[in-house]
């Protein structure tokens, strides 16, 4: 599933008179499904100088893995036979265009075409003879070269040793209609058998038992009460993206987002596996009912979580990590998904046994290494989020419930402590006032986007500059109280904030004079301002540099905090918004194009960009949108914070020092808690070292040793200095450290 195996396949036609037209560039195209909520597409590809039309109905074999095209070639001027009939066929196995051979072959006695690179293999066959097959080297001896030259193909070659490569053949057009079945494999042979049998099985009855598979499985999952077209189509979105032969993997997108213009050095795209967005795709299955594929994901959950407890930032089906990042919110979300899915029904009370290994130390390694995370949920910055501090918290929330049930009842306590202090300096961390901005925009304060790790004071939001990834050298980086993103909104999503609020109140405002774009259909938003993750000005794909465009994910995030404020009709008229970004097609990209149309790039106002598409989370996105639509209730909301911070007021009791989190300053009244990574006895003094206290640490069991100094009865201005004494090693820390009160 992580593996894309060709570039394309395609059709050519010409004729004896130099008629040259290649279907993907030279005809308009439409595209339809089989039926509703079936992921099986009727393609009609009419020659833009009415010549000849090609109808495809494109299905995948559903017990094997070979894409299936039935296609009908028709003349529209003249008879079929005047007109010669090719496909090109363009191997990239295993993601690579490079170091691919190619060959012209047989499988006991039927014709093939057929590549390999390391240990995949693929077969193209078909079930009307091929009276001309080549294999060449893309570019020089392919086979569009020489059709392109002679409307014919004059030279066949038998071997494409090595290189970028393509496979070319003619198929009798007088057929009329015909299949071609391409087949995987670990080898040419099983490649070259799957391929074959799939023909001989017939494409019909490959239809009616692959249309048998998706109506069975979709008329058995929750359905709205208004009939909506996208509702099924994103539920086959995500069904598809799940992979069969490793249970619950599910990748972000089987797009290459400005696919055209990456080299063989882009090996991921997007089809790879994002714990965040298979999560949130989660959310979605059980939205729908799909109970046993969140099961399935939660056991994939467990199987690839590091030894530590995170997981990686993305990795391949088989859990290999592919970029080595750490994003908090991706250790969060598991926390969370097994929560809902309990809540849900999904599993049983007893089953959630089995998932607390799991939830605790996915808890203990964001205990140990949070607030602050490597990188925000758009992996770029280091910093205290919005978004990743709301995933964080209530997953500690969520955890110290089950640590209660399951007997641990000082590890709940340790994370509830935690999730309470980090909730109550959220704003002093991410929350500014008295900004030029803030003047501009007449509001007392917002949330920034991110805030940077200032060392002296461990995060202050006013203090500090953004690095703004993908943008020019000279406009890379910005104040942080600069940078405004809807990521605050998670702030209502995650129970932690009222949607009534007046800091976020005041933050939407900010988001929607700065972010917004409205189009036609309603509006949508972008993720920050200076975004540099889209397309150039002119249209050119981007490359490393960029202008961010709009994402329609966002509007479909807009109306659940509009739900969650109890705008009603707001969230349903952002339904019908976020459904107007997937057009005809039924596919939510990732970006819009937010700028005049550039019809030579295919780029037009409201219509996707060259970004992903269909984009998984978005799909996911919506599905929980029509479910929290139906109950009047964010379907996704954690009951556990919502009573802890938004009905009971829990109040965080201690400000907390660790060697990644050196604070210099606390507010009177509260203790002190030191945490380190090993055990120690912390000598303090709150006189200047006239006199001194010894407090040993006490093991947490999740590798955090805690010693708390109650320092509550210090007057603002007093010092409170410590060092530390290893217990383990014996010896002195060397320097002290110092806090003072206000």
């Amino acid at each position: 599933m992580d593996q894309a195996m060709i570039r394309d396949l395609g059709l050519i036609v010409t004729d004896s008179k130099g008629f040259f037209s290649e279907e993907k560039r030279d005809a308009s195209h439409e595209v339809l499904l089989v039926s509703s909520g079936v992921p099986a597409f009727v393609l009609t590809n009419t020659c833009l100088g009415k010549r000849y039309s090609i109808e495809k109905c494109v299905i995948s074999d559903p017990h094997r893995p070979v894409v299936l095209q039935r296609i009908r070639f028709s003349a529209l001027q003249g008879n079929s036979s005047d007109y010669r009939v090719h496909f090109i066929l363009a191997p990239h196995i295993g993601n690579r265009g490079a170091e691919n051979t190619a060959w012209v072959g047989e499988y006991k006695g039927h014709e093939a075409l057929l590549a390999s690179r390391e240990s995949f293999s693929l077969a193209l066959a078909s079930s009307a003879k091929m009276k001309k097959l080549s294999a060449g080297f893309a570019g020089y001896s392919d086979g569009w070269q020489d059709l392109k030259a002679n409307g014919c193909l004059t030279n066949c070659y038998e071997r494409a040793e090595n290189g970028n490569v393509a496979l070319t053949a003619e198929i009798d057009a007088a057929a009329g209609e015909f299949v071609l079945a391409l087949g995987f494999g670990v080898g040419p042979d099983e490649a070259a058998h799957q391929a074959i049998a799939s023909l001989l099985e017939g494409f019909d009855s490959s239809l009616e038992s692959y249309q048998a598979f998706w109506n069975e499985w979709s008329r058995e999952k929750w359905k709205p009460r208004q009939k909506r077209n996208l509702f099924n189509i994103s539920e086959s979105v995500l069904k598809t993206h799940m992979g069969m032969n490793i249970p619950g993997g599910m990748i972000a997108s089987f797009s290459i987002p400005w696919g055209s213009s990456k080299g063989d050095d882009d090996l991921g795209g997007y089809h790879l596996i994002w714990p965040r967005d298979m999560v949130e795709a989660a959310g979605a299955l059980l939205a729908v009912g799909a109970f046993r594929e969140v099961r399935d994901v939660l056991t994939y959950l467990q199987s690839t979580q590091e030894p530590d407890g995170h997981w990686p930032q993305n990795m391949w089906t088989d859990g290999r990590k592919y970029w080595n990042g750490i994003q908090l919110d991706e250790t969060a979300f598991p926390v969370l998904l097994a929560d809902l899915a309990k809540r849900k029904g999904a599993i049983a009370g007893k089953e959630l046994e089995r998932y607390w290994p799991m939830i605790k130390s996915a808890a203990a390694f964001i205990a140990r290494t949070g607030p602050v995370s490597q990188q925000d949920r758009w992996e770029e910055d280091p910093g205290y989020s919005p978004f990743t501090l709301s995933v964080e918290i209530a997953a500690l929330v969520t955890a110290a419930e089950y640590a209660r049930k399951f007997e641990e009842k000082d590890l709940a306590s340790y994370f509830l402590a935690t999730a309470d202090t980090w909730n109550s300096n959220i704003e002093r961390w991410i929350y500014v006032t008295d900004t030029s901005l803030a003047s501009q925009l007449d509001v007392e304060g917002y949330y920034v986007r991110i805030s940077p790790i200032d060392k002296a004071e461990a995060g202050s939001p006013k203090n500090g500059y953004v690095p703004i990834r993908n943008r020019p050298a000279s406009e890379s980086s910005v104040k942080a109280t600069h940078i405004i993103s809807p990521d605050a909104l998670a702030l209502v999503r995650f129970g932690l904030r009222s949607a009534d609020d007046s800091r976020i109140t005041n933050t939407v405002k900010v988001i929607d004079k700065l972010l917004r774009i409205d189009f036609p259909s309603g509006p949508s938003w972008h993720r920050y301002n200076d975004d540099g993750y889209g397309e150039h000005e002119d249209g050119g794909a981007f490359d490393g540099v960029g202008i961010g465009r709009a994402w329609p994910l966002l509007t479909g995030e807009r109306a659940h905090y509009e739900l969650a404020r109890g705008n009603f009709k707001s969230a349903r008229s952002l339904l019908g918004s976020f459904a107007s970004f997937a057009g005809e097609g039924g596919l939510l990209p990732e970006q819009v194009w937010d700028a005049k149309d550039i019809p030579d790039k295919e780029l037009f106002f409201g219509r996707p960009t060259g970004s992903a598409m269909p984009l998984v989370w978005a799909h996911a996105e919506y599905l929980k949108l029509v479910r929290s639509l139906e109950e009047k209730s964010v379907f996704d909301m954690p009951p556990q914070t919502v009573s802890r911070y938004l009905k009971n007021k829990s109040d965080g009791k201690f400000a907390f020092w660790r060697f990644n989190h050196k604070i210099r300053k606390m507010e009177h009244g509260l203790a002190l808690r030191i945490e380190v990574l090993a055990n120690a006895v912390v000598h303090w003094t709150t006189d200047g070292w006239a006199s001194s206290h010894d407090t040993p640490t006490g093991d947490t069991g999740i590798g955090i040793f805690v010693a708390d100094l109650n320092a509550g009865k210090m007057q603002p201005g007093a010092c409170l200095s410590f060092t530390f004494y290893w217990q383990e090693s014996q010896k002195w820390e060397g320097a002290d450290f110092f806090v003072d009160i206000f």
